[in-house]
């Protein structure tokens, strides 16, 4: 029998069971009928990234991030581009540190831009700086071995 994956819909925030064999072929929500994975990350807010670190059964890649940060812009198209090589075995997500300084402070992020992966609520592994499309999909591959 497949295993199953709990993943968060990043339209509607629903609770989706999708069978392992049914990862690759685009799956749906169920709720809003949305695709799953879009190819770009999800923008969490301090109302989603809870959600989405606890009740995703999947690892999720998170770019900590600020509006006004350099680095930060230089790496977000590399970002959203690795979304494409990681999905649908990671979710990646973006979250402006900016607009909630609790979390950051929560996690201890000291400077910016910073990748934090997280497999069911639990660090892995984090990098400061930024980073190319290849590396980050790099790195995060030999962190999940």
């Amino acid at each position: 029998m497949s295993e199953s994956f709990h993943l968060i819909c990043p339209h509607c925030q629903a609770i989706n069971r999708v069978p392992e064999n049914k990862l690759s072929v685009h799956p749906n929500c169920g709720r809003c009928k949305e695709a799953l994975f879009s190819g770009r990350p999800v923008e969490l807010t301090s109302a989603t990234f809870d959600r989405y670190l606890q009740q995703n059964d999947i690892p999720l890649l998170v770019d900590f991030w600020a509006p006004w940060c350099g680095p930060c812009k230089m790496m977000s198209p590399a970002f959203s581009e690795a979304a494409k090589d990681l999905e649908p075995r990671v979710r990646l997500a973006k979250f402006n540190t900016e607009s909630d300084a609790g979390i950051g402070g929560r996690l201890n992020i000291r400077s910016i831009p910073t990748l934090v992966l997280f497999h069911k609520g639990v660090e892995l592994a984090r990098q400061s700086g930024a980073m190319e499309r290849r590396m980050i999909v790099q790195w995060t591959k030999a962190k999940l071995g």
